[in-house]
């Protein structure tokens, strides 16, 4: 599960740095600084999730996890 998690977070921080070299080139940021801003920040916000959850009971479940990754199953 741990490198599960690991992987899905690197995913996070991949697909948020992506979306942020466009918005840096407008604003005239180098795209790796907007790249690894919005990598991070996309990153912390899941880690926190997840921390917040193991928080509560000291277990992870497959539905905390979704959730933190904005995947919520109805």
């Amino acid at each position: 599960m741990l490198q599960t998690l690991v992987l899905r977070v690197g995913a996070v921080f991949g697909s948020s740095a992506l979306a942020a070299i466009a918005g840096g080139a407008i604003v005239d940021v180098e795209l790796w600084k907007a790249a690894a801003i919005a990598g991070i920040v996309a990153a912390a916000k899941v880690s926190e999730a997840l921390l917040r959850a193991w928080y509560e009971d000291g277990v992870l479940s497959k539905e905390e996890v979704a959730e933190a990754f904005g995947k919520v199953k109805k």
